[in-house]
């Protein structure tokens, strides 16, 4: 028998305690609700960019609607601590201001194997930040609910790299490439997708401004990061791009990971205050 994804009914909702629901957390969680929401369009791309693949593009619209229910569940659990929430509505702000180029029959990264590098580097990223989350927070629900996500999400890395290891097989993609699509995927997750989906999930009637988004989420997501979540992380990268981890450049890597989440984020909290 295959693998049995969870549901939305496996999950305590009667076991919800608004009294330690953090208001700085919820606003994150409602952004992320509506990223994971939109699976749906990533596979569409995905199926464009392997379109004589069928059995990719299977794994790709399986992914997606894992993805969609990780939203579902952000949501539901964010409206019922701020019934003022509708994800419905807040996808509806978040679609009609950010589009995924659809039309794309090509990878943007040049190369399938460079496409299924950039998705491990997603996964590893939501992985980690699923993790941090899940043992920030003393909500039990929303524990469980990143704790189920963290764990899709880890899975997802291992099949996406699956497949990867597939298609290096006949592109010669060597590891300074592969390091170069990884870094540059890394640096993405500060482009407009984190930042409008705070500001349409959070409800603000300013204009949008990409920079002031990105700062208000980056500020209160790095802030739940540890270094045991970083060193996850730097191992997960490390073997998407051919590098073995638990060497001297990894601990070097982790380090200055750490580093630099730390100092991004104290010079964050400055500037906010």
């Amino acid at each position: 028998m295959g693998y049995q994804h969870w549901t939305l009914e496996d999950l305590p909702w009667d076991r919800i305690d608004r009294s330690k629901a953090d208001a700085e957390i919820l606003k994150i969680i409602k952004a992320a609700a509506l990223v994971e929401y939109n699976g749906r369009d990533y596979a569409t791309y995905l199926c464009n960019v392997f379109n004589d693949d069928p059995e990719f593009q299977q794994v790709a619209r399986d992914w997606a609607e894992e993805e969609v229910q990780h939203g579902a569940a952000l949501g539901r659990w964010a409206e019922i601590i701020d019934p003022s929430f509708s994800l419905e509505d807040a996808f509806k702000r978040f679609t009609d201001g950010y589009k995924i180029k659809l039309e794309a029959t090509e990878s943007v990264r040049g190369s399938r194997s460079g496409e299924l590098i950039a998705r491990c580097m997603v996964e590893t990223g939501t992985s980690s930040y699923y993790t941090a989350l899940g043992d920030a927070t003393d909500e039990p629900v929303l524990k469980e609910i990143c704790r189920r996500i963290a764990t899709d999400e880890l899975r997802h890395y291992k099949l996406f790299y699956q497949h990867l290891k597939r298609y290096m097989e006949r592109e010669d993609l060597g590891r300074l490439s592969r390091l170069r699509i990884a870094l540059g995927r890394i640096n993405e997750s500060e482009d407009d997708e984190l930042a409008y989906a705070y500001y349409a999930a959070n409800g603000s009637d300013a204009p949008y401004d990409r920079e002031t988004n990105t700062r208000a989420y980056m500020r209160r997501a790095y802030a739940y990061y540890r270094p045991t979540h970083v060193d996850r992380g730097v191992a997960m990268i490390f073997k998407a791009v051919g590098l073995k981890p638990h060497t001297t450049l990894y601990r070097a890597a982790t380090r200055m990971a750490w580093w630099y989440l730390d100092s991004r984020l104290k010079k964050l909290t400055k500037e906010a205050a």
